[in-house]
């Protein structure tokens, strides 16, 4: 069963592979002789090392992943590389945008240039500086949620700093309360005085 279950997920990623990533208006793409895939666009510059077994080749206004052989590992890593170049030409044309909500009385936020300070309920505010290819605003209107929003071509770059910032505080589950991402949906648990009744 668990064998069938890898197969399966290898046969995805193979598939997805194979599908054609179609080239915005604005956006190059160039392969060195290294496998060394550079992708420009509008929000910027992204590069993607990328394995010999797999060939990346622009055909038109399409980028294609090709790979070598039908090896497990070359048809997981096929699925991967499509995916990995996908993000990066969506993130140089469109860019990517998460947004976390901070649930808790007396919670704030507050961002200066790269600097984030975070107010999460601790004996000292935690002042976090993230990197230059993540923009950080937050917004504070009266009687909601301070919301801390993050802006990046990067989409595994923004990820891991939101799931950073995220583990400051994460939601526990009887109010709630913490720092959650925009229209994520908290299972509580009852208290105890709940189950005493």
């Amino acid at each position: 069963m668990f064998y069938q279950l890898i197969e399966e997920e290898t046969f995805k990623m193979s598939r997805i592979g194979k599908l054609p990533i179609p080239i915005p208006a604005g956006v190059t793409i160039t392969v060195s002789p290294e496998n060394l895939v550079t992708v420009k666009g509008k929000l910027g510059e992204l590069y993607q090392q990328v394995d010999p077994k797999i060939t990346i080749v622009v055909e038109g206004t399409d980028l294609i992943v090709k790979r070598n052989s039908e090896a497990q590992d070359d048809r997981a890593k096929h699925g991967l590389y499509r995916s990995l170049l996908s993000n990066m030409v969506k993130g140089v044309n469109e860019g990517y945008t998460i947004t976390q909500e901070l649930v808790g009385v007396g919670y704030k936020a507050s961002a200066k240039d790269q600097l984030l300070e975070l107010s999460l309920g601790y004996s000292h505010n935690i002042v976090l500086e993230l990197p230059k290819e993540v923009k950080v605003e937050t917004t504070a209107e009266r009687g909601k949620n301070n919301m801390i929003i993050l802006k990046s071509n990067d989409k595994q770059l923004i990820g891991q700093v939101a799931a950073k910032i995220r583990s400051l505080r994460k939601p526990e589950p009887y109010k709630g309360k913490g720092i959650r991402f925009l229209g994520e949906e908290i299972k509580k648990k009852a208290g105890k005085s709940a189950s005493s009744q």
